[in-house]
């Protein structure tokens, strides 16, 4: 493993960080996925595009012969 970065385009070839910055990183990650979600399904009702999840049950169990 190189311990410099590369040169030819300014990208480090590695990055060394402790486990607790990384968990971070990764809580971080995640709470950009759930608001991204969130702002999703707030733009699909904004829309009109959702239906009930009673309906979508009701319908699914009928096409894969459930119940």
């Amino acid at each position: 493993m190189r311990e410099h970065s590369n040169e030819m385009t300014g990208k480090a070839t590695a990055v060394v960080q402790d486990a607790g910055a990384y968990h971070r990183l990764l809580d971080i990650a995640a709470r950009a996925e759930v608001r991204q979600g969130i702002r999703q399904g707030l733009e699909d009702a904004r829309k009109g595009t959702i239906r009930p999840a009673a309906e979508f049950f009701k319908e699914f169990e009928a096409e894969h012969g459930m119940k």
